[in-house]
């Protein structure tokens, strides 16, 4: 059962509809207006507004278009005292799911109701994609601020304008899906499918299944004909990540696919037509695999005709930091929280950092941060301790260097000890635990600095 914001400025109408609508065991709200119909919706959820079209303050027209504006995915009928063709397609115009003309037939409320309800669930599947849309947009702007990034940038958006094949090289984790879902949002296919396979996640024995899908009878359990990822990908863009993991058997029948834009479904003679934007990513080095008679020499070929490499986190720092926001906000649920979020210390902490896991290690990280201060910021370097290697701390991880010509030891450990302070945002324990040192060991060290 739905619930359901009557907005109307006659009590009798409002009354009709209630007793109407609960009888079918729909909770319902009145409001005599569009003004207390809008504080309504920012108060509580309504799977469906019924409104008056003319009404005092704020009428049916202007409550719909701050409907729609504030995005709260809820479909609207208008209530007509006129019947015809040219109301229909007026209200129908102005984006309502519906209309009911005065007096209400009981069949057709009913009708209406149960239709634009249906209606509503794909307005707010909508209305959530294209919140996550945002978001992504969000990472993907974080993702290609640095200038190694930028280069990437400027490959993926003129690859998107082709249907070349694409191979995405580079590390784990450093975001080689996010490009290729960058290319398939920048080009003539974004409006079909996007269909990401894990290679090295599917059995070898069921891999050309799960590719090309199979007739019934083609094996023991093939009760039924089913279709596989390229098949479904079709028109769109589909995206083999860890394509090196593809065993020969399936190679050979990728490279015929690629080659003749078409294949046969396994157990199947019939041939479907393929088309769709082959993207690829491995973070292997196929060469070698080649060299090593591990990996097609011809399919290598087939795959790389326009390579893209995206570079470890560690070789553009200027993105850990718009990143690490980014995903502060993704996990805290920030919004456009526009307040401090990373202190200074704690970006210095992040940027210190190696990063060996990469963008995913980062996006981990800043999940793990926000449970553990249950979404409370701004972050502090404190907040960081986790982030060691062999429990040394991140920060000095490259080690240090001696000069030729000497150092004053006495200048280095004081700024040695000011940068911890500022990192530990004036934290003597959280600042000891930096410099891995005992807390009584760096208070002698801060009263040497000050002089003490």
């Amino acid at each position: 059962m739905a619930n359901i914001l009557i907005v109307d400025d006659e009590n009798r109408i409002r009354s009709i509809l209630r007793i109407l609508l609960e009888s079918r065991g729909h909770s319902i709200d009145e409001a005599e207006n569009g003004i207390t119909a809008l504080e309504k919706l920012e108060d509580h959820e309504f799977d469906l507004v019924i409104s008056d079209i003319r009404m005092d303050g704020m009428g049916g027209k202007e409550l719909l278009s701050e409907i729609k504006a504030r995005e709260m995915g809820c479909p609207v009928i208008f209530i007509t005292a006129y019947a015809s063709v040219e109301s229909s397609i007026d209200a129908l115009r102005l984006g309502a799911t519906d209309y009911l003309v005065k007096p209400f037939d009981e069949d057709q409320v009913h009708i209406a109701v149960e239709r634009a309800l249906g209606f509503g669930k794909i307005i707010f599947e909508n209305v959530m994609l294209q919140k996550r849309l945002k978001n992504n947009i969000r990472e993907e702007n974080a993702v290609f601020v640095s200038k190694a990034m930028k280069k990437v940038e400027e490959l993926a958006l003129k690859v998107a304008k082709s249907d070349a094949t694409v191979l995405i090289t580079g590390e784990s984790g450093v975001g080689k899906e996010v490009v290729a879902r960058f290319i398939h949002a920048s080009s003539d296919r974004t409006r079909d499918r996007f269909v990401p396979v894990n290679c090295a996640a599917i059995s070898p024995s069921l891999m050309e299944s799960e590719l090309f899908g199979h007739e019934k009878g083609a094996f023991t359990g093939a009760s039924n004909r089913t279709e596989g990822k390229f098949e479904f990908a079709n028109n769109g863009t589909l995206f083999l990540d860890e394509v090196g993991d593809l065993p020969h058997g399936a190679q050979a029948k990728l490279l015929r696919a690629i080659q003749e834009k078409a294949f046969s479904r396994v157990g199947g003679n019939k041939e479907v037509e393929l088309n769709i934007r082959l993207i690829c990513a491995t973070n292997q080095n196929l060469e070698q695999m080649v060299k090593e008679k591990k990996f097609r020499h011809d399919l290598y070929y087939r795959l790389a005709v326009f390579p893209i490499e995206v570079p470890p986190l560690r070789e553009r720092k200027e993105a850990i930091i718009p990143l690490s926001i980014a995903f502060i906000k993704k996990y805290g649920k920030m919004g456009d929280y526009d307040g401090e979020i990373i202190t200074l210390g704690g970006q210095n902490v992040l940027k210190g950092f190696a990063w060996p896991g990469n963008v995913r290690e980062l996006a981990n990280a800043m999940e793990r941060v926000m449970i553990l201060k249950s979404g409370k910021l701004p972050v502090t370097a404190e907040d960081f301790g986790f982030l060691n290697i062999d429990g040394k701390s991140a920060i000095f991880e490259g080690g240090f260097d001696l000069s030729p010509s000497g150092i004053d030891y006495d200048k280095l450990q004081k700024q040695i000890v000011l940068q911890a302070l500022e990192m530990a945002n004036d934290n003597k324990s959280s600042a000891a635990r930096l410099l891995g040192l005992s807390r009584a060991r760096f208070r002698t060290l801060v009263k040497l600095v000050d002089g003490e």
